[in-house]
Parts: structure tokens; sequence; C-alpha cells
């Protein structure tokens, strides 16, 4: 066996087989090749790794570079997708090379974090990942939004296909990504695939000519749905200027089906509003993200507390050793080295980092050992925060 990068046209015939047989029906019709030809230019820029015995692929795992905010931070991410294994190769640990190689090299090209939706999270959480908040969805009667309809609001809102306002969202979505924790960005090359397929309806709201809101959406049918892939907002009059756009929808759909973050509150978007909020996960096609650090030294100049700490990061491949983390200056300096009061895990460093634990809960969830006075620093270090995911690869 031997694990090798392989082409963009290998992948019709080494990964995208292997990710259709694990994802989708099979056995799969001829056209299939036909149809992920045309998903090539889509994935020109991804890292597809194989393993593979002579000609006979037996795995395969894919990462793509992004972007994510964390902690204020715009850092090189590594999205992991396409993870499959031939049925005849299966629990033979070539998952496992694989993603040790991949995430390694991703690593030496400079992918500080890493993010991806697992199948189990469990068998991700021993590469170090930890989970992420899902985003959550909303679901509500146009009707119930009828004051929204005589409210005298400043601001305009654009309506047209996506092709047409995609440069105007992607636009959006950067700025939206520097301001927000956790929001992570597709490539350009991948991103683009929105506006080729022009599956989708794109209403922006302005205020002096400033893009503050924007929704992806579609409408399933007459007395359907709207479904909006993420509410996208910087203000609140982004918020209201979207909403009274879908309340105008009161005698076209019954529901409006909408993404959101998970620190998001819309029972206080209205007064007289009657909300669905809901947040599932199952397993395996439903299944929240997850992220690990790949590189501790990457995260210097992070935005963190006035906190200081040695740490020891235990049983992993990329970040073991003990690193002093000082935020006394309110940006995150690193420096290898120190005698340690604590000991991390991957996960446990990344569910800091990320602001999903507390120092408190790592010991309890087995993700270190963390005294009194270590989880004190820590917690003054990576204040809680909710980040918000939105792509899904």
């Amino acid at each position: 066996m031997q694990v090798r990068r392989i082409s963009a046209e290998e992948r019709l015939s080494h990964s995208f087989p292997l990710q259709a047989y694990a994802f989708e029906q099979s056995p799969a019709p001829a056209a299939n090749t036909d149809r992920w030809r045309a998903y090539l230019p889509y994935n020109e820029g991804n890292r597809t790794l194989v393993a593979e015995d002579g000609d006979t692929a037996l795995a395969a795992a894919t990462a793509i570079p992004m972007r994510q905010n964390v902690r204020g931070q715009m850092l090189a991410m590594a999205g992991i997708a396409g993870v499959a294994t031939h049925p005849l190769a299966r629990r033979q640990g070539h998952v496992r090379t694989l993603l040790i190689t991949l995430l390694g090299e991703m690593r030496e090209e400079g992918h500080s974090v890493s993010v991806l939706y697992p199948f189990r999270p469990s068998f991700y959480a021993r590469f170090g990942y930890v989970t992420l908040p899902k985003r959550r969805t909303v679901s509500f009667a146009p009707a119930d939004l009828g004051d929204l309809n005589r409210a005298d609001l400043p601001g305009e809102v654009t309506w047209e296909r996506m092709s047409a306002g995609y440069d105007t969202y992607r636009e959006f979505m950067l700025r939206l990504a520097r301001e927000r924790h956790g929001l992570a960005l597709f490539p350009d090359y991948r991103d683009a695939r929105l506006r080729d397929d022009d599956e989708r309806w794109l209403v922006t709201a302005r205020l002096d000519g400033t893009v503050i809101g924007a929704a992806a959406y579609k409408v399933t049918g007459y007395n359907g749905e709207l479904e909006v892939d993420d509410l996208l907002v910087t203000t609140p009059l982004g918020r209201l200027l979207l909403l009274r756009f879908f309340a105008r929808h009161v005698d076209q759909v019954s529901r409006v089906v909408a993404g959101l973050p998970a620190d998001e509150l819309p029972e206080l978007w209205g007064t007289d509003l009657q909300v669905t909020v809901e947040g599932h996960t199952t397993i395996p096609t439903g299944n929240a993200p997850m992220a690990r650090v790949l590189s501790i030294q990457a995260l210097a100049g992070l935005t963190v507390g006035p906190g200081r700490v040695t740490v020891e990061i235990v049983d992993d491949p990329f970040l073991e050793g003990a690193f002093t983390l000082d935020g006394r200056g309110g940006a995150l300096e690193v420096t290898a080295g120190g005698e340690s009061t604590a000991a991390l895990s991957a996960a446990g460093l990344s569910a800091l980092v990320y602001g999903v634990l507390d120092p408190e809960e790592l010991p309890l969830r087995g993700l270190g050992a963390v005294p009194a006075d270590a989880a004190r620093e820590l917690r003054a270090l990576f204040p809680r925060l909710v980040p918000h995911v939105v792509a899904d690869f």
C-alpha cells in the first residue's frame, strides 16, 4: 500500500467513485462520470490523497484550502472532506494513515487549523478534533411579521439571481468573516459553484450603499417554504430589512426556514412572532462540525484575555511539547518551552482556542489535567465564545 497525491483527472477514477459509494445512492449511473467531470473545476486547488494497492484506490481524503476567523484572526484552514474507503479495505487503518499524512502536509504549507463534518464524531476525536456548535434553523410564518410591512425603516433591499449578485455576496462574506469568530470561507474556485449553479435567489439589505445583510434562498413551491441558507447580518437593521422582505411572501409561502448562528435569539425579533428554533445532530448525516489546531505557534496574535500559563500538549504528532501562552498584552504570545502547570490533549487545546469548553470541563472529558490555578489562567486567556461555521463541505 502506498499513499500519493492524485491529479485532478485521477479524481474521476480514484476518489470520486469511493465518495459516491460511501455517500450517495449506488450503484452509480454511468452518467455520474459526466457529473464528476463538470465538478472538477471546483476541486482544482484541493489536495487529494489516496491509499492504493497497485491500480486500486483503497481510501481517499481531501483537504480544501480555506480561511477561518479564529478569535479575530483570519487563519489558513484545512477543510477535510471526501474521506472514504473501499468496502473491501475498511477497518485496516488506511484512513488513519491518510489523515495524518494529509494534515501534516497542510500544516507544512501553513494551515494552522482544520475543520470537518464527521460521519462519527468519536472517530475524529482520536485525531484531536473537538465538536463546535451546530448552526440552528428558525422557522416562522411570514404573517407573524406583518407589522414590519408598515415599519418606516431606513435603507433598501435588492433582489436578484445569485449569478447576478454573486460578487456582492462574496464581498460581503469576506467582510463578515473578518468580524465573526468561527466563520470559514471557501477558496474562490470552490465558492464559484454557488454562482455557476445559479440555484438561489439573493436578497441583500443596504444602508447608504453598504451591505448590512444578505440571504441566499430558494422557494420550494406555492404554499411551501422559503428556505434561507443562512441569515447573515452585521446590524439589527440589516436583519429587520431582510425579515420585512420575507414578510411580503405571506400569500406565497407558509413558512420561512432559515439557518442562523447558535447564539442567535429569534424569539426576540418581534413581539408576536411565533418561532421554532431547532438544532439537531444525527449520526452519520447530521453531525455538528469539528475543529482542531494544527500549529500552536501560528496562534500568536489571537485576541485573548490577560492570562499566562505554560501547558504541555501530549500525544499529538503536530502539537506535542511545552508552550508558554501569554495574553497579558491583549494579543497571544507563544513561546516554546517552560515548566508546564497543565497537560492538554490536542482536542483540549482546540476546545479552549475555539471557546467551546471551560478549562474545568477538560479533565471531566478526558481532554487534559488542569489544576485550579491553571484553569483560572486558561479561562482568562480564552473566554468562552460561540463559533459560527457557515460553510458545509
